[in-house]
């Protein structure tokens, strides 16, 4: 498949049809190669092994969210070695690592804002009837499938502990 078929898959994204994310990883990978971006290319062989072992695992193929998963477990990973590297005074993989957390989340769907976030929080708040922090579980039962892969889990956990205390 060559570069002009790729993008007019884009372009069909745009117009409503949707591109598989393990496509649109494979096509981009291979951008990656022909232009030797070896970062982009990094990024995108770790998450595809990452996918690969997460379906033997599961012994099924995973779908757009599953996928979605992957990616966000890696950036998550990606950004606590950047802590780490940051610690030991190691600059060039703070940057390796950054560009490789900025390849991935061009993968994942648009995030939501904390605002959004909050208002997801209430209006499931209401709807559960959670009054306490007893009922955090409920509220992030329900919660969570709404905001998955939108989200980072940890920060919608940080806003619901907020909201019921």
């Amino acid at each position: 498949m060559n570069e002009v078929s790729f993008f007019a898959k884009y372009q069909n994204e745009k117009r409503g049809i949707p591109v598989k994310l393990k496509e649109r990883l494979n096509e981009e990978m291979k951008l990656a190669m022909k232009a030797k971006d070896k970062t982009r290319l990094s990024a995108i062989r770790m998450v595809r092994a990452a996918i690969q072992n997460k379906e033997i695992e599961k012994k099924t193929e995973l779908d757009d969210d599953g996928i979605s998963e992957v990616i966000a477990n890696q950036i998550k990973i990606r950004k606590e070695a950047i802590e780490f590297a940051q610690q030991a005074g190691r600059d060039e993989l703070v940057e390796s690592e950054t560009m490789q957390v900025e390849v991935l989340q061009a993968f994942l769907p648009e995030q939501l804002s904390e605002d959004e976030i909050k208002v997801l929080t209430v209006k499931v708040i209401e709807e559960v009837g959670a009054a306490s922090m007893r009922d955090m579980g409920k509220v992030m039962g329900k919660l969570i499938p709404q905001v998955r892969g939108k989200a980072d889990n940890a920060l919608v956990s940080q806003i619901v502990r907020k909201k019921l205390s």
